[in-house]
């Protein structure tokens, strides 16, 4: 690991926004869910909420650029589940929905705990959303089209919600908790150790800043101790 791709690492993760988040309520062609959760990486949104009850959800992933390693993926069969878990978390839930209640994008205020509902590509924000979300949001047309493709709506509201962000000084340190922190910054050093980490059900070893770990001598004896373990049951 060069110093290099750790300070990239802690960049990002320097920057990463607890509290803003996307849910996607039906949306099914992979290459939405791709450009999505690519924008979600790209303006320091940890985890992107996918409402999806029927297929499996694993179809997109060769198309995502490698997003998925670092923003946190988590389906729900309802998009009442996903709304209700942000609301108990104290976010304003919006709809990105075009209608006479939905307010123009740049007049709201994403600084509060943000999390945005984007509906399926065909018939948009389904109403069972609708009836539980917080307000609705829109991106104002300004030619002959009316409407846009649900993820670059997506990326426009998470950019404006950068914007808002950047200005009131949230981007200035690390936001997120230290547990997440450490446990993003590990795997980011050490994907493969993290996941026989996993596998083993170890608990990632704390590194230092530099990206090194703290007590390598302490976490062999540990990794040793449980793969003898392992073996004396296979005997």
């Amino acid at each position: 690991m060069t110093p290099e791709r750790v300070a990239r690492i802690r960049s990002v993760l320097d920057r990463r926004q607890p509290d803003l988040a996307v849910i996607t309520d039906r949306v099914t062609k992979p290459h939405n869910i791709s450009a999505i959760l690519r924008s979600c990486d790209a303006f320091a949104v940890p985890e992107l909420q996918v409402v999806w009850p029927e297929q499996d959800f694993k179809t997109y992933r060769r198309r995502a650029a490698g997003s998925q390693h670092w923003v946190k993926v988590k389906t729900h069969a309802s998009v009442t589940e996903a709304i209700h878990e942000r609301k108990s978390q104290g976010f304003q839930v919006l709809a990105a929905h075009f209608s006479e209640q939905a307010c123009p994008y740049d007049q709201l205020d994403f600084t509060r705990p943000t999390a945005f509902v984007m509906g399926a590509e065909l018939d948009g924000v389904s109403e069972e959303a609708l009836a539980q979300v917080d307000g609705q949001v829109s991106v104002p047309m300004q030619g002959m089209v009316e409407s846009l493709n649900v993820s670059v709506v997506a990326a426009l509201l998470l950019a404006e919600a950068g914007r808002q962000r950047r200005a009131a000084g949230f981007f200035d340190q690390p936001r997120l908790p230290e547990a997440d922190y450490q446990r993003l910054f590990f795997e980011a050093c050490y994907p493969d150790l993290a996941r026989r980490c996993r596998e083993k059900g170890l608990a990632y070893p704390r590194l230092l800043d530099n990206g090194d770990l703290e007590d390598s001598a302490a976490f062999s004896a540990a990794y040793n101790a449980r793969v003898a373990e392992e073996h004396a049951l296979q005997d």
